[in-house]
This record gives C-alpha cells, structure tokens and sequence, in this order.
C-alpha cells in the first residue's frame, strides 16, 4: 500500500502525464530532495524555487493567468501567513474578470501537529484558508484519497488548497490506489528516491494509474450508526472512526462518522442527512478553537437542523494557544487526543 506521500506522487506523475500539468515548483520540491516530504521525487515538471513563500505563489498566478496548470507547494503551511493578499487575488481573478480568466492553479502544503514540530511547524491552516473567497479547500485522510483529491484539484479550473497532514504523510493506506503495486517493496523500488548519488535516478511510474478522482465537495460516511453524527476530515478524521469502533465493540454505541473531505465547498446534503438521523453532532478538528472552521459547521446546522437536534452541538477542538509546545506533554495538551475523543463521543451519547 502506497503512503499519503507516495499517493500525492504518483497523482502528480499522472497530472504531468494526462492532465496538463506544467509545473511543480516550491522549497525544494525539485531535486534531489523531492520535497520535505518526498510527495514530489522523480516528476518530470519539478523545480526548485527560491526560499520565498510569496515568490511561489506570485508566480503560480503568472503561470495559471499565461495558459499554464501549476501545481505550487509552501514548504509549511506555518509560512503561508505572508503570502494571504496574493491567495485572495488567485481566488477572485475568475470572479473579477466576469469569467473572462481562469486560475487553474494547486497549492498544497503540510498542516497540523503531530510530528513535534513546536510552534513554526504544528500550525493549521483551514480556517484561515476558508475566510478567502475563491479557493475550494480539500484535506484528505487516507492516501487513496489524496490521490483522487489531487487529481480533482489538478483538473478544476479554478483554485484549490490541497492541505496534506503532516502527521499523515508517513501513514500507508488500507487501500490500494487503481494501478499501484499491490507490493509495497516493489512500488517503493519503482518510485522511491535512493540515498546518495541520485543524478541519474528516474522514477518508474506504475503503467495501471488511473484517472481516479473524488469528487469535490462530496463528504464520505465511513462509519453507520444512530447514537450521534461525528464530522472530521484530515487525520482527526482517523481517530473518531477509531473512538467509534471502540464504543461499538465497549458499548454497543454506534455512531455516523463523516469525512468531510471537502471544507470548501461543504457537502451538507451529507451533513443534513446523518444529523436528521442522529439528533446529536460534533465536530473535531485540530485547529485553534476560536474561529474555528467547525464553528462554521455548527452554525449551518444550527440553521438547517434545529429542529431535529436532541443534544447541544458540540466542537472538539485544539486550545487556544498561540502555538504548540516541542514537547510530546505540551502538543498533546493543545490538540484532541484519542482518549478525549472518546469520552466527548461517549459523553454526548448519553446527553439528555
């Protein structure tokens, strides 16, 4: 099974290859490192650009506006902050020319704690990046995903923010992406950079990739249940499902858990459906809790669920803290951990 970096890769390889794209450009995406991820080793169109977050995105609007289908990438999305003027000007290009002038440009960047990064790299980006009008906003949670998201992202005509987990990025799937190796040794031969001297690698991409897309703007039911609505996306996503599996088998509570997979634009088709069902909703995120997207969430329920909500709506987020400590102690304490999923589950099953 190929991991969330690997499944960026190879979406990206078929980007080059069927899809138009011309570039793939950032801090050292290009080689020989590949990104600081590997999610973009052995592409054909990757370059490495200056150490200038503005820069990549100034010129990913250039390239879009001139004919050509970029794919950007900020490094951290920690350092994306300078660069929120010219996201607006990629968003509202298409709108402000009466349709006249399409952006078809990605920007994907790492988000999220998780890997002890402390305060310059544990931050996350969503809600921010759904405060600016123009940008569809998608944050996967498995790698077979990211590789439909990504290919959808590419072939849009428009702007989208493609927010990779950091704390993902090493995790495999538990499915296999249509054409990938079903061995991960083989595809790791065939697409993974080797150490040393790399000036005469070429990446072998597996001939069977498919032009596999999820769709945007359409959220995933991955777990079926009446006792509440639990909504997630990215790697939040993987520990509600976990939390519900160990209620169902602990507790015979069974919970409707929602990938959201799309911020921008929100599936509440989806959303309306499951919490008719259930009565009962929470949202879990690992953004700062103030502004929080899942705010957003709560208040289009409030709106359009009342009357079928039986509990309070409830929002599990990361504290409000203006950073994340280096140390395991303090990162856990400023963002949802499984336990306190579960007992927020738990405790709002059983609400009267």
């Amino acid at each position: 099974m190929a991991t969330f970096a690997q499944a960026i890769r190879m979406a990206l390889a078929y980007g080059e290859q069927h899809l138009g794209v011309t570039d793939v450009f950032g801090e050292d995406v290009g080689p020989p490192l590949g990104g600081v991820f590997t999610a973009t080793q052995g592409l054909e169109t990757s370059w490495n650009s200056p150490l200038d977050e503005r820069g990549i995105i100034g010129a990913a609007l250039g390239i879009a506006l001139a004919g050509g289908k970029p794919v950007a990438e900020i490094q951290f999305a920690d350092y994306i902050f300078n660069t929120i003027d010219l996201l607006k000007l990629c968003g509202n290009s298409y709108w402000g020319s009466y349709g006249n002038y399409n952006v078809p440009m990605v920007v994907m960047t790492p988000v999220g704690a998780g890997i002890h990064g402390s305060i310059y790299h544990s931050h996350s980006f969503e809600s921010m990046a759904s405060h600016i009008p123009g940008w569809k906003i998608v944050c996967p949670s498995n790698p077979k995903e990211a590789y439909g998201l990504m290919i959808a992202a590419i072939k849009d005509p428009n702007p989208v923010m493609f927010l990779k987990s950091k704390a993902l990025m090493r995790v495999t799937g538990e499915e296999l992406i249509p054409g990938e190796p079903e061995d991960a040794k083989t595809l790791n031969d065939m697409i993974n950079a080797p150490l040393g001297d790399r000036s005469n690698w070429k990446a072998r991409w597996p001939e069977g990739l498919t032009d596999f897309t999820v769709p945007i703007g359409k959220a995933r039911v991955v777990r079926e249940g009446t006792a509440a609505t639990v909504i997630s996306y990215s790697r939040h996503l993987l520990m509600c499902a976990q939390a519900a599996d160990e209620l169902k088998a602990e507790e015979g509570l069974e919970f409707d858990v929602i990938d959201l997979r799309t911020l921008y634009p929100l599936d509440m088709e989806t959303i309306k459906a499951s919490v008719e069902k259930t009565g009962r909703v929470i949202v879990v995120n690992e953004d700062t809790e103030v502004t929080n997207y899942g705010e957003h969430v709560l208040r289009r329920i409030m709106d359009e669920c009342f009357y079928h909500l039986e509990a309070k709506p409830k929002l599990l987020a990361g504290a409000d803290v203006p950073g994340i400590g280096i140390s395991t102690l303090l990162e856990d304490a400023s963002v949802p951990q499984p336990h306190e999923i579960k007992a927020a589950l738990r405790a709002l099953a059983r609400e009267e």
